[in-house]
């Protein structure tokens, strides 16, 4: 049981003033038996006076009982066999060695303790007082050694409290951190499904302005007039997503609603009139039953799917299939031609990345792969019954 872990916690002035007043009150109570002694024999003032400064002595030892513990414990200890007054300090000493619980140092400070008292007891003869000093000295170090080692449960105690609670700090911090940025990749996540989806049909819009030499003055009023548009969504778009990411209001509700699978008619019709070619086959089941934010999840796939076929196939027909119903889940393919060697270009992969990321955070599974000379993309989320 030989603890080598030393925890000497800082003493305060009361605490040094404490453990000082416990050793003068013995030398006190010895220090008044001598005086009545000595009143009625003059020849013993000098043994009373030696046996006081030797007790002042052990008082000035104790200054490094917490720097050298069982030095100063035995120091005191051998006091204690040529002065009385000696045996508050030393006991003092005795309990500030027990705290460290080293018993191969303990076990023989407390042994040479034991015989300095007995042999004190029995300097002037072996007596039925001797026998009584013998045994009330061991019995009071085995206490001091019981009360020793219940100061340093305490201190251990405390310094576990202290452990825990700095961990439990650590961890809400660690805690708060990830918080902080599960918060930047949500609010990426959204910030790039909106704006990859709108800037990809500013850039089709444009790139057909550009292009097109034979287009009449009010059919490129028209194109520039839905870049304009498209310009608008956008900023109302990013508005309105960093608005429902902040803090929610007093009623507890996102600042603004999310589309959810009821808006996809509308991004299918925004797409077309962009010029992008599609075919829709919607073979949904009671979608009044969808969870709102798997609907959401589920916009946001067909949206990126949508994005990535114009950027990495522009000008193919694409083809989006939706079906599901309750206790089947919901299925999602989105099929575009795969041209060979055709370069990925800017930002390439990146939104499959996010559609996976994004299919986890639902629950779901993502797979894709080219199959006859076509891009297939197959999202499956959860829809519970």
């Amino acid at each position: 049981m030989d603890d080598r872990t030393e925890h000497q916690p800082p003493l305060t002035w009361r605490d040094s003033a404490l453990r000082y007043l416990c050793a003068a009150v013995p030398m006190l109570f010895f220090g008044a038996l001598m005086v009545m002694t000595a009143s009625g024999k003059p020849d013993r003032l000098g043994e009373a006076l030696v046996d006081a400064g030797l007790g002042v002595a052990g008082l000035v030892l104790l200054r490094w009982r917490r720097r050298l513990p069982w030095q100063t414990a035995l120091a005191t200890a051998l006091l204690t066999a040529f002065s009385a007054t000696a045996t508050g300090p030393a006991y003092v000493a005795y309990v500030s060695l027990c705290t460290h619980r080293r018993w191969r140092r303990i076990v023989p400070v407390a042994a040479v303790f034991w015989l300095c008292l007995t042999a004190y007891a029995a300097w002037h003869g072996i007596d039925q007082r001797t026998v009584v000093s013998t045994v009330t000295g061991a019995a009071i170090l085995g206490g001091l050694t019981v009360f020793g080692l219940y100061l340093r449960g305490l201190r251990d105690l405390a310094a576990s409290r202290r452990e825990a609670a700095l961990a439990a700090e650590r961890e809400q911090a660690q805690r708060v951190e990830q918080a902080r940025l599960a918060e930047r990749a949500r609010i990426a996540h959204e910030m790039h499904d909106v704006l990859a989806h709108r800037i990809s049909l500013l850039a089709m819009l444009a790139g057909g302005l550009a292009y097109r030499t034979d287009l009449t003055a009010g059919e490129s009023r028209e194109v520039a007039l839905a870049i304009q548009e498209n310009a608008h969504q956008s900023l109302n778009e990013l508005r309105a997503v960093l608005g429902a990411l902040r803090s929610e209001d007093a009623s507890g509700a996102p600042q603004a609603p999310q589309p959810g699978l009821d808006r996809l008619g509308d991004l299918f019709d925004e797409v077309r009139a962009a010029g992008q070619r599609i075919e829709v086959t919607d073979a949904v089941e009671d979608r009044g039953s969808l969870p709102a934010q798997t609907g959401r999840h589920a916009y946001r796939i067909v949206q990126e799917a949508l994005t990535n076929a114009r950027k990495h196939a522009p000008g193919s027909r694409v083809r989006a299939e939706i079906g599901g119903r309750p206790g089947d889940g919901l299925r999602i393919r989105v099929s575009n031609p795969a041209a060979p060697g055709t370069p990925a270009g800017p930002g390439g992969r990146l939104g499959l990345v996010g559609l996976a990321e994004r299919t986890r955070m639902a629950g779901g599974t993502l797979s894709h792969a080219v199959r006859d000379g076509c891009f297939v993309l197959d999202a499956r989320l959860p829809w519970e019954a």
